[in-house]
């Protein structure tokens, strides 16, 4: 059950409306987490959008967004997170194995997805400067400009990880497995 007072879809209008409609046009529905958001705040949620739609133009590929967004989740303990980020990252092409890999920092079957997932839990399970050893493995592997990128990535899944863990959104993707 939702902890914050969120007004249902139909009651939506305004600009909420019209996210809500170019979300379900998108994807069929407008997800829990998003409803939420957007009946709270709208321009919470079409800033959260225009996060997304900026990490689809960033130098990192859906399998490697989709790796961060679930490495970052399962270290906040966010169930909705990992359940939507392991049905995407199914639909990007990202194996079983690699979804439980990055979640619980063991062998993916790619490397250098390891590489990035490890940096992205390492971004937030510490405070302060970043270990110079973290940045040089993964700058062995990725770009700065993909380094950059993996900080917008999580910076978007930290927002919808905080909202989640407040709301105790309810699911409506199967769990993560």
């Amino acid at each position: 059950m939702s902890r914050l007072n969120i007004a249902p879809l139909s009651e939506a209008s305004g600009q909420a409306a019209q996210l809500f409609a170019a979300i379900k046009s998108a994807v069929g529905m407008v997800p829990n987490a998003y409803a939420g958001i957007g009946t709270l705040s709208p321009v919470a949620l079409e800033s959260a959008l225009h996060l997304d739609g900026a990490l689809r133009k960033s130098s990192l590929s859906a399998k490697e967004i989709e790796a961060i967004k679930l490495a970052v989740s399962e270290q906040a303990g966010c169930d909705y997170c990992l359940a939507a980020h392991a049905l995407m990252g199914k639909k990007v092409g990202l194996p079983a194995q690699a979804i439980d890999g990055v979640r619980h920092a063991r062998p993916s079957g790619d490397d250098k997805l390891d590489v990035l997932a490890d940096f992205a839990r390492s971004l937030v399970a510490t405070r302060g400067t970043v270990e110079a050893s973290a940045v040089e493995r993964v700058r062995a592997v990725y770009s700065d400009a993909q380094i950059v990128d993996t900080l917008l990535a999580v910076t978007a899944i930290t927002f919808t990880n905080l909202f989640n863990r407040v709301n105790d959104t309810v699911l409506d993707f199967p769990p993560a497995p």
